[in-house]
């Protein structure tokens, strides 16, 4: 039986192909935020990001398309994601005031992912 073609890494920039099944390539294959998700939140963490906070981030996000990181840098990079500056688990809420769209890269250096820890200092 024919195996299905590779596909593209899910992390941004990488030119490499997945196996079958899999979303990163060889290279990146730890750095799954589902497994971010799934192993470094609490269940009660997990409940706070549904369906309302979905609609928060795609309206934030619309009104900051850049990553006010890169921007603040004077780099003009597409924001990716959203994130909190107090985290929900020490406090910190939906509101505008505690949020900042950052690209994918920023957003892991936030989280810790690549390397220091929260460069964001808000």
């Amino acid at each position: 039986m024919p195996r299905k073609p590779k596909r593209p890494c899910r992390m941004n920039g990488c030119p490499n192909l997945a196996e079958d099944g899999e979303l990163y390539c060889h290279i990146h294959k730890g750095t799954d935020m589902h497994e971010y998700n799934h192993y470094r939140r609490d269940l009660e963490a997990n409940k706070r990001y549904g369906r309302a906070w979905k609609r928060i981030r795609d309206r934030y996000i619309s009104e900051h398309p850049l990553c006010e990181d890169c921007l603040s840098r004077g780099i003009y990079r597409p924001a990716e994601e959203v994130h909190h500056k107090l985290p929900l688990a020490d406090g910190g809420t939906h509101e505008k005031n505690n949020l900042v769209s950052l690209c994918r890269s920023c957003h892991m250096k936030a989280h810790g992912v690549l390397g220091t820890r929260t460069p964001h200092n808000r």
